[in-house]
């Protein structure tokens, strides 16, 4: 079995939009920097969350999906899906300490879990994965200055970690099923692999 871990984002661009350098992540990844440039994502029923450290000007953005199973247990610290959830934001937690940020300056604004994978009978996996996230972030003491979470529709979220702006916009007409299938595989990946390890906080 193979070992599942959080990726830095490698999709760098010049976003023409917003006149900026940019970095795009899926899913399974994460970014971040101290620099003026923008992080963006679609996601569906994955979630972003996107923590700064207002005061070291440093933030990033990961981008998850908690695996299904029937240990799937949101009060539970074993469970290998909670597991996985309590890695991707740690990862992204640690790099940003690493580099300069305190953890009391921490704030987060959550993004997803919109019910687009229709085709999962059980669990609504949006759901799951916007309650983790809340909870994960209110037992780590870090304050959730926004959110917009649950829906139906998949969300493009950019972020500008220098600043904490944040803009978002849903997706109300999909003319093809690329995010859906992009969720469906990572879904089933996590299915099938180990989270990579533990993670020793700061």
């Amino acid at each position: 079995m193979s070992i599942m871990q959080e990726e830095v984002a490698t999709n760098l661009y010049f976003d023409r939009i917003f006149d900026t350098q940019a970095a795009k992540i899926g899913p399974g990844e994460y970014y971040y920097t101290d620099q003026d440039m923008l992080i963006v994502t679609v996601l569906g029923s994955c979630i972003s969350a996107c923590i700064r450290d207002p005061k070291a000007g440093i933030g990033g953005m990961n981008h998850f999906m908690l695996p299904q199973g029937a240990t799937a247990d949101l009060d539970s610290p074993i469970s290998e899906s909670m597991r996985y959830g309590n890695y991707a934001m740690e990862v992204l937690i640690n790099q940003l300490m690493r580099n300069g940020a305190k953890r009391e300056n921490l704030e987060a604004k959550i993004f997803g879990g919109g019910n687009v994978l229709r085709s999962f009978k059980t669990n609504v996996v949006g759901d799951r994965n916007a309650a983790f996230v809340k909870k994960y972030l209110q037992d780590e003491g870090i304050a959730i200055t926004s959110e917009d979470l649950l829906d139906v529709f998949p969300r493009k979220v950019y972020y500008f970690p220098k600043t904490g702006k944040v803009m978002v916009k849903k997706i109300k007409q999909v003319n093809n099923y690329t995010l859906v299938k992009r969720e469906e595989a990572y879904s089933s990946k996590l299915e099938t692999n180990e989270v990579a390890g533990d993670i020793d906080l700061f």
